[in-house]
């Protein structure tokens, strides 16, 4: 009995030795602890974080036209006549911008207050755009006192832009935007890339305003200006309506 007592103390010592403690896994002939997680687990973190950074969606560029528009005076305005101005701004939109703008296949990606910033996949209909939207302007105009009156900036340019969501952004934009403040109350200043687009393409003769040194631009911009004159002496660019004539 004592015997048979004793074989079965091996056995259990034996059997006991086989198995894994709590706490540790087997890794060939040895026993690693874990301190709770699996190394599997451990080894294949990092992984997943590779594999997310993979996962993220590429930056989405295209060329495209680009509008930018402002209202001059509009903080003069609203100091004078905040509800006044505001309801003004909205009549514009709705009678005149948002439909010729719609009319020329453009996107408006957004609006800040006095300004407006629009996408077009041609720079013809961006500039035919612009010059409707400087004479309807000017014909409103005529029949309201000075102090009433809006009058917008616009410049355009042709560029590479960066899209995320539903905005834009880049040097393509920036540009745009620096025409903008160039150009004269009630007219259109673009870029030599857009007047190389439109050249024989509208009706229309910009003046050359020379190399412009903008903010934030490493190269000096050729710019192009139309004056509100010359957009009134200008044939209608009504959609549909252009004509294809030499400049």
């Amino acid at each position: 009995e004592r015997l048979v007592a004793l074989l079965a103390q091996h056995l259990d010592r034996l059997v006991d030795a086989d198995r894994v403690a709590p706490g540790a896994r087997a890794f060939g002939s040895c026993v690693t602890p874990s301190y709770g997680k699996r190394s599997d687990q451990l080894s294949t973190a990092p992984l997943r974080q590779r594999g997310s950074v993979m996962n993220e969606k590429p930056v989405e560029r295209r060329l495209a036209a680009i509008l930018a528009a402002d209202i001059v005076g509009y903080s003069r305005m609203m100091g004078a006549d905040e509800v006044g101005t505001l309801r003004a701004v909205k009549t514009y939109r709705k009678e005149l911008i948002d439909p010729i703008i719609a009319s020329r296949h453009g996107r408006i990606v957004k609006t800040m207050g006095d300004g407006i910033l629009v996408e077009f996949a041609s720079a013809v209909d961006a500039v035919a755009c612009g010059i409707t939207l400087q004479r309807g302007t000017a014909s409103r105009n005529e029949a309201l006192p000075e102090d009433k009156r809006l009058a917008f900036r616009i410049g355009i340019n042709v560029g590479d832009i960066i899209i995320d969501s539903n905005d834009i952004f880049g040097d393509g934009v920036n540009v745009a935007a620096r025409l903008e403040a160039l150009c004269e109350p009630g007219g259109l200043c673009i870029s030599r890339a857009v007047r190389d687009q439109v050249r024989d393409k509208l009706p229309i003769a910009f003046d050359d305003l020379g190399e412009q040194a903008v903010k934030n631009i490493a190269r000096p911009v050729r710019a192009l200006g139309l004056a509100p004159r010359a957009i009134a002496a200008a044939p209608d660019l009504a959609a549909g309506g252009h004509i294809a004539h030499a400049m």
